[in-house]
């Protein structure tokens, strides 16, 4: 059994924060990645769109495609148009060999409102996220059956943030819809990682190692500061750089024999957090609870 390590270039290039990270390329964050040791890097906004052009553009830089986000829209759509909304990335995915699709609801999410506090995101009740995972379930489905997993991503400002959020998610949906365990965004929306973990181990099919900084999530919260507000003022680090005990969650890991990609996605201003120096103190960080856990990493 053995994991693999990849990495989000967000560091390098903020999709929703473009004009931070302007002194940086999608080929440095590729070039530098490879070179720390990651071996997987999940879709940017600025890699090439077409599946052959991404295929020799990840080729070039000797890296695998570990997953991508997609931005969903099953509240407001129906599950056929939902599926034709996301077919071509399927696609791609799939011919690319990703590990997964990493889906989350983007139809009403304030992430990427930079004047909407975090604290007013979007909520539904008990109710309305089992039916809501229900309708994922058809999606996820399908996908299953086109040979390309749907991993759900919990994230700050949607839907399905908190600790509930996911409990309810998981419970209103079948085990083809899979989970994108990030640690970071449960413990900023106050959820209990290791409780969740624990507790949905046999759903996680994709992991994020994102840590947070307590101090900032607080001031966010206690001033209903917004999402972006909190990338800029640093709620988000590496692995080792913050408060959450990877250790745990990789012992956890080890003990359900997780087997697939753990990933870095810790978007910071470049100016307080070059992204290199970062990048590589998440992944020697990883390394050594992996090594303490009794995780091979496959390289």
């Amino acid at each position: 059994m053995s994991v693999k390590i990849g990495i989000s270039p967000i560091a390098w290039q903020n999709d929703d924060l473009p004009d931070i990270t302007a002194d940086y390329t999608m080929e440095q964050a590729l070039r530098e990645a490879r070179e720390i040791g990651y071996t997987g890097v999940e879709r940017g906004q600025r890699m090439p769109a077409d599946t052959e052009g991404l295929r020799a553009y990840l080729t070039e830089y000797d890296i695998a495609l570990c997953g991508g986000w997609c931005s969903g829209n099953s509240l407001v759509n129906d599950v056929a148009s939902e599926q034709a909304a996301v077919r071509q990335q399927v696609d791609q995915f799939i011919a690319l060999d990703a590990p997964c699709i990493v889906y989350a609801e983007c139809s009403n999410t304030v992430q990427g409102m930079i004047d909407v506090p975090v604290n007013d995101r979007p909520k539904l009740s008990r109710d309305e996220v089992l039916a809501y995972g229900a309708k994922l379930t058809e999606l996820a489905k399908w996908m299953a059956d086109l040979g390309m997993p749907m991993t759900y991503h919990h994230h700050m400002g949607s839907i399905i943030e908190s600790e509930d959020d996911v409990n309810w998610l998981m419970e209103g949906s079948g085990p083809e819809l899979k989970l994108c365990f990030d640690t970071g965004h449960l413990l900023f929306g106050g959820g209990d990682v290791m409780a969740t973990l624990n507790r949905w181990g046999d759903r996680v099919h994709h992991v994020h190692f994102k840590d947070i900084r307590p101090d900032i999530v607080a001031d966010v919260r206690a001033n209903n500061r917004s999402f972006l507000d909190a990338v800029i003022a640093g709620a988000f680090t590496v692995p080792g750089d913050g408060c959450i005990d990877f250790q745990a969650v990789s012992d956890a890991l080890k003990a359900m024999e997780y087997s697939g990609w753990i990933v870095v996605e810790a978007e910071q201003d470049p100016a307080k957090a070059p992204p290199y120096d970062y990048s590589k103190m998440g992944y020697e960080h990883i390394q050594k609870v992996c090594a303490q856990s009794g995780l091979t990493i496959q390289t």
